[in-house]
């Protein structure tokens, strides 16, 4: 496998599947993912490990080193939905297992509970879409959502006139915290979902911390009390992080030594955002993936002078 010459290899630590909001099989995502240069991928599929041994098979394949992992949706105070990731997991963990069943459970009453709320408001549901994906045995997200209430053609007048042109257009306008038709999760709990990893033997990253948070210091405040959680790191480099944002997280991973991650959260080639791999700028500064190469599968790698 071939490297940056500092040693490093070319990483995309978040990727997703149709297992969850991803659009390709795991298969297709590892092998895109080859295609693009990724020497090192995670595949993070939302409260899902159904698709790892998949991509750990199809990464002995294209020779691409394959990350077990997994996304875990996280309440903290009044943020509904911050994201976890857990690297180097035992996907076969029963307890692991048996937590993402419960974590699935309450992401499908949540969506019920957003379905219903989408049809209050007077928007048809394209219901192909959605017994596609149940059909699939993946669980129904937002963006399936999205993707249900903009394909169905009894709301296209109304979309139009609301300047909503893509499903990414519909979830932002209705289904994010603060719109009329979002409802959060009862469960995981941030912390619950960082012990978790840590039960089936994974290391912990918040995931792209200013996706959610607009503020800069209410990041940090959150990262501290994360890091008061056990967590392990966070993922600086992110495809959407401005300069500024990136500076701020690699600047706050060396205060609090913390590993510094990037990803360019691929989730299919028609994405309106997340459609490509190595998407993540490092403006020059440098990650620590500390262990994180050690868990794939096609030859580990070691990172000098990386914990």
């Amino acid at each position: 496998m071939s490297r940056h010459d500092d040693g490093r290899p070319r990483f995309d630590l978040q990727a997703h599947s149709r297992h969850s909001d991803g659009s390709l099989s795991p298969r297709e995502v590892v092998a895109l993912a080859a295609e693009g240069g990724v020497e090192l991928l995670a595949l993070s599929d939302h409260d899902t490990v159904a698709g790892v041994a998949e991509a750990l098979a199809a990464g002995e394949s294209h020779g691409v080193g394959v990350v077990p992992a997994v996304e875990i949706s996280g309440i903290y105070g009044r943020y509904e939905d911050l994201h976890i990731l857990g690297y180097g997991i035992d996907h076969r963990s029963p307890e692991l297992l048996d937590s993402l069943t419960s974590y699935r459970r309450d992401r499908a009453a949540r969506a019920d509970r957003m379905l219903d709320a989408l049809e209050r408001l007077g928007l048809a549901i394209e219901e192909r879409v959605l017994d596609w994906q149940a059909a699939s045995g993946a669980s129904i997200g937002r963006p399936h959502l999205a993707r249900a209430v903009f394909e169905h053609p009894a709301n296209a007048e109304r979309l139009s006139a609301e300047r909503l042109e893509r499903p990414e257009q519909v979830l932002r306008a209705y289904l994010l915290p603060g719109r009329p038709a979002y409802r959060g999760r009862t469960i995981p709990t941030a912390r619950e979902a960082i012990e978790c990893i840590h039960s089936a033997g994974g290391v912990a990253v918040w995931a792209h911390p200013f996706w959610d948070i607009e503020d800069p210091a209410e990041v940090l405040r959150t990262l501290e009390a994360f890091v008061g959680f056990g967590l392990d790191g966070v993922e600086s480099f992110y495809v959407t992080h401005d300069p500024m944002q990136v500076e701020i997280l690699a600047g706050a991973s060396v205060a609090f030594d913390l590993l510094s991650t990037g990803s360019s959260d691929f989730h299919g080639p028609d994405h309106a955002i997340f459609s490509a791999f190595r998407r993540h700028a490092l403006h020059d500064l440098e990650p620590n993936l500390g262990p994180i190469p050690s868990f794939a599968t096609v030859h580990p790698l070691t990172q000098k002078g990386h914990r």
